[in-house]
């Protein structure tokens, strides 16, 4: 059996492979149907930067580098961008581009370069607007997939078994709290401040499904102490938020939630997490002149490939894969 680094350094090879290179097929429409679906809803595309001045986001794991004598860093996410843009009455705004995460994690569903679906928009009550909105995206995309992709799915289906993840008609969302006491009803301990880890993820994955008869829910009211900054605090309880993770086939594919749109409140956010105000100036500055509420979500596009295809490792999702051992070929 050939190994699977010895099929990356050979890669132009390995995709010679009728399922690999189906993976690649699945791979560009899961792209195009991402941008058709929210098209259709209203959204426009960005092309937001990939060096930023300073530390993206807090400067955790990320990829330094110099930009003339000063220093900058390789774009964690497009979010701040992507709010920037609402605040310039882009109401609807979505992207496909580079992730880049200086992080050393080596696990079969992670990467130090991915590709980010991103999207963006301002809501008029509720971030329920912004789930019901990626739930049709997901549903036209799944369906898409199946009926574009007849032919290589069935070859990829054929070395890795599948079939088709199961979608309920509304958006399946799960608060935190239901989530916890599934858990602990299930024999597990968990404190329900701290944030869930890959084996309960997992667990919870199965209880759901089992529960909703669905492959793909939505979990919300995520701790605040565990979301980023930006992220809106729930009105009734400022120890939870107003997050939201979706999960396929029991693993986060999509990371997501109500952005504080305050400039005030955004700055005592930012400060309260000991981070420096003056990176984050513009970003703060473009809600001093109106911002409406506002959320949208990021997903890795291997990360999503991976589990709607049920590979074994998110590597064979990514034509030329990052990781903290590999940056060639």
């Amino acid at each position: 059996r050939v190994g699977q680094d010895l099929r990356l350094n050979n890669r132009w090879i390995d995709l010679r492979a009728p399922a690999n290179n189906a993976i690649m097929v699945v791979q560009s429409q899961t792209c195009a149907l991402f941008r058709e679906a929210l098209a259709s809803q209203g959204f426009i595309e960005l092309h937001t930067p990939k060096l930023v001045a300073g530390e993206s986001e807090g400067g955790a794991g990320v990829f330094r580098t110099d930009y003339f004598g000063s220093p900058a860093c390789l774009a964690q996410s497009p979010q701040l961008y992507k709010q920037m843009a609402i605040a310039a009455d882009m109401d609807r705004v979505f992207e496909i581009g580079p992730v880049f995460r200086a992080e050393n994690s080596n696990t079969r569903r992670h990467l130090c370069e991915f590709t980010g679906l991103d999207m963006e928009m301002a809501f008029n009550h509720h971030y329920m607007e912004v789930i019901r909105v990626l739930h049709v995206m997901f549903t036209s995309l799944f369906d898409g997939l199946e009926s574009r992709c007849t032919l290589e799915l069935a070859a990829v289906r054929t070395q890795y078994p599948s079939a088709a993840p199961r979608l309920t008609a509304e958006p399946c969302v799960v608060h935190w709290e239901e989530a916890m006491d599934m858990l602990r009803d299930a024999g597990e301990s968990v404190s329900g401040l701290d944030d869930l880890s890959t084996p309960h993820e997992r667990l919870l994955g199965k209880l759901v499904a089992d529960k909703y008869q669905t492959d793909l829910y939505f979990l919300d009211r995520f701790p605040t102490a565990v979301r980023p900054f930006y992220t809106m605090p729930c009105p009734d309880n400022a120890d939870y938020s107003n997050s939201y993770d979706i999960f396929l086939r029991g693993e986060e594919i999509c990371s997501g939630a109500q952005r504080i749109h305050d400039a005030r409140m955004l700055s005592d956010a930012i400060k309260a997490r000991g981070l420096p105000l003056e990176p984050l100036s513009a970003y703060i500055d473009s809600m001093r002149y109106g911002m409406p509420p506002h959320g949208g979500a990021g997903i890795g596009l291997e990360r999503l490939v991976f589990l709607y295809l049920n590979l074994d490792n998110v590597r064979k999702a990514s034509m030329f894969p990052r990781d903290p051992n590999r940056c060639s070929p």
